[in-house]
């Protein structure tokens, strides 16, 4: 088992604590990584786009020219896809995007970005991470006490209200808890800060 120093809110080593391999030290499975993240974008589509076919659009019903004898390609309407304001081909319609994937796939992918961060050293433990008041520039202070100086993500045990509200006005510093982690928010930080409680609850829940 890897081991892991843990530090206080001042950035000072209180202790170390030893990470869990079967979470921690996997090898990154690239693949299922890339799955998970464009299920997760997919996901995120609203899918309201929508255009108009040619059954839709106003207008068109008298036929243009007749049939023969003008020299002109035979035309039924001026609404058809070849006509400007005409009907769109295969027009978008408001859609979901959304599908399911595999909980065994999902679990595997967080397992896998959780042993990249271990892996290259951006994986902070703190022994409590805890606000007395709302104070975002004390929030600010802490990071970098414990040398966090890019995006980041804070994961407590449970929801720590003067947490969430201290932290959420600094940019690209997020705030969730341990049992609702998402692999797309960790890929997208450079850090990510546990609380040590969480980290046991990591542990207990993706074991």
């Amino acid at each position: 088992m890897a081991t892991m120093k843990v530090l206080n809110m001042a950035g000072a080593e209180v202790g170390t604590v030893e990470l869990n391999d079967s979470i921690f030290g996997i090898e990154p499975n690239e693949v299922v990584v890339h799955e998970v993240v464009k299920n997760h974008l997919a996901n995120c589509r609203q899918g309201t786009q929508s255009a108009l076919t040619r059954a839709e659009v106003s207008g068109g019903g008298k036929k243009p020219w007749r049939q023969k004898g003008t020299g002109h390609a035979r035309q039924g309407s001026t609404r058809a896809p070849q006509w400007t304001h005409g009907g769109i081909v295969f027009a978008p319609k408001p859609r979901s995007y959304s599908y399911v994937l595999n909980k065994k796939v999902k679990r595997l992918a967080l397992k896998s970005v959780l042993s990249a961060k271990a892996a290259d050293g951006e994986l902070i433990v703190i022994d409590r991470i805890a606000m007395d008041s709302i104070k975002t520039k004390d929030f600010r202070n802490f990071l970098s006490a414990v040398k966090c100086d890019g995006k980041a993500v804070v994961v407590t045990p449970e929801v720590r209200e003067n947490v969430v509200k201290s932290a959420r006005n600094i940019p690209g510093v997020q705030t969730t808890t341990a049992t609702i982690l998402s692999v797309y928010d960790l890929l997208n930080a450079k850090y990510l800060v546990l609380d040590q409680e969480a980290l046991a609850k990591i542990e207990e829940v993706y074991a």
